[in-house]
């Protein structure tokens, strides 16, 4: 055999499992969700009846759609720029030379090994049973709330699990990152006379670029997608102030056997985040060249 076709076939072997996964997880259900946007079907009955730009019609005049998708942007827009500052933050301080920086950053992490779901259920109780006796205890009128009953402090209650969750993993990529900064380049412009902050701010950031494209994307694509705090910290309640997207879609596809419509709801999703995420990736690639 010669060593061209011999190379082919490793890389056929090698690549052709990961393509299948692709196609049979992926871009299968994806094409099957588009045509399913274009039709009418409860997920139950055995016929579906064409309804063609029907489902997206509707969704003109869905307010429910158009409010759990400015509170989905809302979402993005806060934990995108927190995970992103708390992993920074956590890094930075755990790449100093402590004793116990091993162990911090075991603890650190260690949220996020834990399930989403579960994560939610815990805090769930401890903001309804644990902060209503801290108010008891304290008389701090914050704590005496029930904070997920209210819809301005369940968006915030939501928005600090998920920090807590979160700031580990990127903390991790930070962190990598940050090793990787020659010591040269900071001790040449320590003797230059460059402050701890000038120092950061004009060589530890332009060096971190690449790993802060990556954490962006992570976050917002992440964010996109939250579902599971979202469903077991608040269900989406109250009065649906804290329905995510993907909430929705489930809800509408599952629950309310409106799957022909969810799948619609979907593939709008789809193509937002798809948006988003090349604009984001792209200018900041072009930043990374810049530098």
């Amino acid at each position: 055999m010669k060593t061209g076709m011999r190379n082919a076939l490793t890389y056929i072997v090698f690549v052709a499992p990961a393509v299948l996964f692709f196609i049979a997880f992926i871009l299968f259900p994806l094409i099957r969700a588009i045509i399913y946007s274009f039709q009418d079907w409860d997920g139950i009955a055995s016929q579906a009846s064409w309804v063609g730009w029907g489902n997206y019609k509707r969704l003109l005049d869905d307010t429910d759609f158009g409010k759990s998708l400015a509170f989905t942007f809302k979402y993005v827009a806060v934990t995108a720029v927190l995970f992103n500052l708390s992993g920074f933050l956590l890094a930075l301080a755990l790449n100093m030379a402590l004793k116990s920086r091993n162990l911090l950053r075991t603890g650190f992490f260690l949220p996020h090994v834990v399930g989403s779901v579960i994560i939610g259920f815990i805090w769930q109780f401890i903001i309804v049973q644990l902060f209503g006796e801290i108010g008891k205890a304290t008389g701090i009128a914050l704590f005496q709330k029930n904070w997920l009953s209210m819809p301005d402090m369940s968006f915030w209650s939501i928005v600090i699990v998920a920090v807590w969750h979160s700031a580990g993993y990127f903390m991790v990529i930070y962190l990598a990152a940050l090793q990787g900064v020659p010591r040269d380049l900071l001790e040449a412009s320590e003797i230059d006379g460059a402050s701890r902050m000038r120092r950061l701010w004009s060589v530890t950031l332009p060096l971190i670029r690449p790993a802060m494209t990556v954490c962006f994307f992570l976050a917002i694509s992440s964010s996109f997608k939250a579902f599971d705090l979202n469903f077991s910290l608040t269900r989406g309640g109250p009065f649906g102030s804290t329905e995510s997207l993907a909430l929705q879609i489930y809800s509408d596809a599952f629950v309310k056997n409106l799957f022909t419509y969810g799948a619609a709801k979907a593939v709008i999703f789809f193509l937002v985040l798809a948006g988003i995420t090349l604009v984001q990736v792209g200018v900041m690639k072009r930043k990374e060249v810049e530098m």
